[in-house]
This record gives structure tokens, C-alpha cells and sequence, in this order.
């Protein structure tokens, strides 16, 4: 009997010892801390920290005449084609089309620059996609669609002045 009862103590200083191992995991605090004063700072010389939104210089130097909407240059267009261009009262549309991937389109911001009837930049608007991957459907290993309808609105304060637009693109982010 007396064999029996120290494995039976044995057993249940285990279990003890187990059970309040398992009880510090549990109440333990998961989410680590970072001490911000030591944390790694990075700077490249001479590139300053981006600010704003992205903006394409070449708006500056276009002026397209009334009724006209023209490509605006970027520093990505080689990467796809601007099609179906068209400007109304109350907005410029066309179609991107991403030529220069395969894989899914992750981020596209299209720019559009207003003019009037001068051809002098009176204001811009944009329109931007990001990929909801909680929605997006598989491709199945076929050629996803890099196709994106894009509508950007005249805004309010330019409406009856601006004529002519331009539309390039400042932001393309393929996976």
C-alpha cells in the first residue's frame, strides 16, 4: 500500500504542477512591448518622407483643348493602356488595362487633371481600387482580369469651367 500511495502523491504533484503551468500560460499577457526609444529609426539622404497623395508633374505641362482628354505621363505606363477615354459635364471615364503582369492587381490609383477652356490646370480628382481579398475570386492558374472601368467626378467648385481633362496613372501595384 505504501508503494501505491507515493506514486499516487507522485501522480497528483504532476498534475499540480501541470495545472498551475497551464494557469501562467493562459493569464500571461500575449502581446509584446516595444520599447519606441529603441526601436530601429531608418532614413535615406536626401529622399524626403512622403506626404500627400501622388501626384503626376507632366499635369503642369499639358494643355489639352476643349472637349479634348489626353494621357498624362507616369512612371508607370509602360505597365498598361488607357482605353475609351471620354469627358462629360460631371466627369472623366475610361478603362485601365494592366499589360505588363500576370498576377493580381493590388492597388491602382488613376489621376485626372481639369483645364478650361484656356487649357490651364483648374484642379484634379481621383479614383482608386485596392484588392479586397475577403471578395476577390481565384483565377484557377488563368490570366486574372487587369481590367478596371474608372469614373472620376468634375468636382463641384470646377463645374461649368472645366473643358478639357487629362488622366494618367500615379499608382499600380501588382502582387
Amino acid at each position: 500500500m505504501s508503494r501505491t500511495r507515493t506514486l499516487l502523491a507522485a501522480g497528483l504533484a504532476v498534475v499540480v504542477v501541470l495545472v498551475s503551468l497551464g494557469a501562467w500560460w493562459l493569464a500571461r499577457d500575449p502581446t509584446p512591448t516595444t520599447d519606441s526609444a529603441s526601436a530601429a529609426r531608418t532614413s535615406l539622404v536626401g529622399l524626403p518622407a512622403a506626404t500627400g497623395e501622388p501626384e503626376l508633374a507632366s499635369l503642369d505641362t499639358l494643355h489639352p483643348q476643349p472637349g479634348q482628354v489626353v494621357e498624362a505621363a507616369g512612371p508607370f505606363d509602360d505597365r498598361f493602356d488607357l482605353t475609351g477615354l471620354s469627358l462629360t459635364d460631371r466627369a472623366v471615364s475610361g478603362r485601365v488595362l494592366v499589360t505588363s503582369d500576370v498576377s493580381d492587381l493590388l492597388e491602382l490609383q488613376v489621376l485626372a487633371g481639369f483645364y478650361d477652356s484656356s487649357g490651364a490646370l483648374i484642379g484634379t480628382g481621383r479614383w482608386d481600387y485596392h484588392l479586397d481579398e475577403a471578395t476577390a475570386s481565384p483565377h484557377d492558374g488563368q490570366t486574372p482580369d487587369e481590367h478596371r472601368v474608372f469614373r472620376i467626378a468634375v468636382p463641384a467648385d470646377l463645374a461649368g469651367r472645366a473643358v478639357a481633362a487629362a488622366v494618367g496613372v500615379p499608382v499600380l501595384v501588382n502582387e
